[in-house]
């Protein structure tokens, strides 16, 4: 039997050596015995690494090029890993004194800081070189007093930097158990011992595979109490030195205190940093990071924002960011007032804390409420001053963006900078190319009126129309139509690019831009525009009436769309009643033919409120109107239409149905009647159907059948009523139909419910007729 041997070599992670100036390569060797038909037959998997050695590395070592030379002679090394070389060499070159343990731990996120870059505090200096064969000798030290104790606790630390010392270190339980009791029984005893002990379990979290050692030996919890008992520390040195501080007798002893305190407060601050950041590497873990919200972590958090230490700050900002993304944890910081406390972060020169800061309050901006607070804490002005700096300027975009959401808000930016930089950096854009989160917090802002104003100045409204009609750019388009609506100088501004809009309406133009044009044109309600000539010269009107016509199939499936799109439909209804105000163009309207076909869109669109109520305001202006008038009255039966209409669940619709009802009375008398009638019936609907009732059980047919044994056989046009008449010509329906009340005006309805309930009559009876 023939026996084949294959080897397969996988590159793994890259490091810097502890003592010496050289790289470490891990990689992994699996060697596998196959057998005749090369299936495997055994097979073994090994970790090893490589030592790279740099005799020649020095200060004026040229990086970049000793970098691409360690990859190309390393086979171990993929070519895509030459920016973690070089900065793995620079490291190194600018590394005093490597014998340290300073080591870079490159397989660590880069979410996380490394043991390096972290913990580096005082007390923490030694006279002697950690070795990890003296392990228990450090270990030894943890049974002494506590001189001895933060000794032999910052030797381990030494070795727990140094990644490659990890494993070994995970393996002593012994050294590790010691570590945790002493931390466990003395932690009250002395910050120093405190800091490093959990320093040491810290260069643990920094690997995900360690987190269930450090869970094992409840640090995490340890952590959270210690953190705990210092703010309630710092508390008490705050009341302490705020009484002496009042107390003019003692202002030497005050001094003497602030200086205590700092240095109380610098040591303090430090075990605060590395507990917290300890905290936030194990909260990777879901059902962790909830354990520490039942301990109330957020408040913790929000409380130690208090501080100045911009390290420490930075740590609380980035734990905050993670856990905002959990409602809970986000309702947990908006009645704990978090914004208050990060709006001062906002003028930091730190910048990762910045930028930090501003992604919590994005994360942060997706609710309401804490919207609020952003406005109340003058975020406004903050953000708006930062969008000068471009490497933050997409996150405060993006936070001003959600505040201007909310129209309570969209004023205050007119207080600001923010407009005239967001105008300059729209129209730095190519044309090619527009940002499309800069235009849509344009849009947003143009729908208030004071923005719109500070928009428009200067050349503001010249320059967006040039970006709105040459490259025809839906989205400046939006920008231009929110700033038509608004009424006062601005609207003036539009008269001259009338001609302008028309035209694009009217070309062959994509639906979305002409929908932007038509609503631009729709809002432009200036009493000295001569809408007349504008339909005339870019002949709208058979436009209009081309493309409101509904298809077909649309009359029997009310539901499905038109010709058109519904939203292209109803800006053209929208500009239809906006060029209605004027007398000659209304006339051209009604001779167009274009009242029918509203009508039947009105019929097709029932179902959708915002049709039907802009199509009823098209009738309301043209009943202004003589020429117009006579021809919805008695040409269309568009009444006939508002009176079904008058009693709409909808507010807005009742409201245009009963405007236009009354000009309609007005002017016509037999429409005077039928509109009075109807107001009369609905107003006093409940007391004329029990009316009714009565008098059909007078007539000895209580179930209301006529002669023939139909139900509905003295019924005309559906009304019950119109058998009678017009009711307000029937006094003897006002009370009642039974000849016991008199119908001259003695009794009231009042009386008459009285009696139906039998309270009428025991007190006399009624009166004589």
């Amino acid at each position: 039997i023939q026996y084949y041997f294959h080897q397969k070599v996988k590159g793994g992670s890259l490091d810097v050596h502890p003592t010496e100036k050289a790289l470490i390569v891990q990689y992994e060797v699996e060697a596998t015995i196959l057998g005749e038909m090369g299936e495997p037959m055994v097979g073994e998997r090994k970790e090893c690494q490589k030592i790279i050695r740099l005799k020649s590395l020095n200060v004026n070592t040229d990086i970049a090029s000793l970098a691409q030379k360690v990859v190309e002679e390393c086979r171990l090394i993929h070519p895509s890993k030459l920016p973690e070389v070089e900065q793995l060499l620079f490291y190194l070159q600018n590394c005093r004194k490597p014998g340290n343990g300073c080591v870079i731990l490159s397989s660590y996120k880069q979410e996380k800081h490394s043991s390096r870059d972290f913990i580096s505090f005082e007390g923490m200096e030694l006279d002697q070189e950690a070795n990890i064969n003296s392990i228990d000798d450090y270990v030894e030290l943890l049974y002494e007093e506590i001189p001895e104790k933060v000794k032999g606790a910052t030797l381990i630390l030494h070795l727990a930097r140094n990644s490659g010392n990890l494993k070994d270190l995970m393996q002593n339980k012994t050294a590790l158990g010691a570590l945790a009791r002493v931390l466990r029984e003395d932690w009250k005893q002395s910050v120093d011992l405190t800091t490093t002990i959990i320093s040491v379990f810290f260069c643990f979290s920094s690997f995900s595979q360690f987190h269930m050692l450090v869970t094992h030996y409840k640090v995490g919890a340890l952590c959270m109490n210690i953190i705990e008992h210092e703010l309630m520390k710092y508390d008490l040195w705050q009341d302490e030195l705020q009484k002496k501080k009042q107390n003019q007798n003692a202002k030497k002893e005050h001094e003497k205190a602030l200086r205590k305190y700092q240095g109380l407060l610098t040591k303090q601050e430090q075990l605060l940093q590395v507990g917290l950041y300890l905290l936030l590497n194990l909260a990777e873990d879901t059902w962790t990071e909830l354990k520490m919200r039942n301990k109330n972590i957020v408040q913790t958090l929000v409380k130690t924002l208090e501080r100045q230490d911009e390290e420490l700050l930075l740590v609380v900002v980035t734990f905050l960011k993670k856990l905002s993304v959990f409602m809970e944890n986000k309702n947990d910081m908006a009645e704990t007032n978090a914004v208050m406390k990060l709006a001062r972060l906002l003028s930091s020169d730190h910048k990762d804390l910045l930028n930090n800061t501003l992604r919590l309050l994005l994360n942060l901006s997706f609710d309401t409420g804490i919207r609020s607070q952003m406005v109340q804490a003058g975020l406004i002005p903050k953000l708006s001053s930062l969008l000068a700096d471009e490497s933050q300027r997409q996150l405060c975009m993006c936070i001003l963006y959600h505040i201007s959401m909310d129209d309570r808000f969209k004023s205050m930016f007119a207080y600001t900078d923010c407009i005239p930089q967001l105008m300059k950096m729209l129209f730095v854009c190519g044309e090619s190319h527009t940002d499309k989160k800069l235009i849509s917090f344009c849009i947003n802002l143009a729908a208030n009126k004071k923005n719109a104003q500070v928009i428009c100045e200067g050349n503001g409204l010249k320059m967006l129309m040039n970006r709105g009609l040459k490259p025809k750019d839906v989205f400046f388009m939006k920008m231009i139509r929110n700033l038509s609506q608004h009424d006062g100088p601005t609207k003036s501004l539009f008269i001259d690019y009338v001609g302008d809009l028309a035209a694009q309406v009217v070309g062959e133009e994509k639906e979305d831009y002409v929908i932007e044009c038509l609503g631009t044109l729709a809002n432009l309600t200036i009493p000295d525009l001569d809408w007349d000539l504008v339909l005339k010269e870019y002949n709208l009107v058979p436009y209009l009436k081309d493309h409101l016509k509904p298809d077909h199939c649309t009359f029997f499936f009310p539901f499905q769309k038109g010709s058109a799109e519904d939203d292209l439909i109803l800006e053209m209804v929208i500009l239809i009643g906006t060029v209605s105000t004027d007398d000659s163009c209304a006339v051209t309207m009604a001779k167009s033919g274009i009242i029918p076909t509203l009508i039947d869109l009105l019929n097709v669109q029932q179902q959708d409120d915002e049709f039907v109520c802009q199509i009823i305001y098209v009738f309301y202006q043209m009943v202004f109107h003589q020429a117009t008038r006579d021809v919805i009255i008695k040409e269309t039966d568009v009444p006939a239409y508002l009176i079904d209409l008058m009693h709409d669940q909808n507010a807005e619709i009742r409201k245009v149905c009963h405007n236009t009802l009354d000009i309609i009375a007005e002017h016509d008398a037999a429409w005077w009647g039928r509109v009075q009638s109807e107001k009369f019936r609905w107003h006093n609907s409940q007391w004329l159907e029990m009316v009714e009732g009565r008098a059909v059980a007078d007539d000895g047919d209580p179930f209301g059948y006529g002669d023939d044994g139909d139900p509905l056989a003295y019924i005309d046009d559906g009304d019950p009523f119109t058998r009678y008449g017009n009711i307000l010509e029937r006094p003897d329906l006002f009370y009642s139909a039974d000849r016991i009340i008199p119908v001259n005006g003695t009794i009231s309805p009042e009386v008459f419910t009285d009696y139906l309930n039998g309270d009428v009559g025991q007190a006399g009876g009624f009166p004589d007729r």
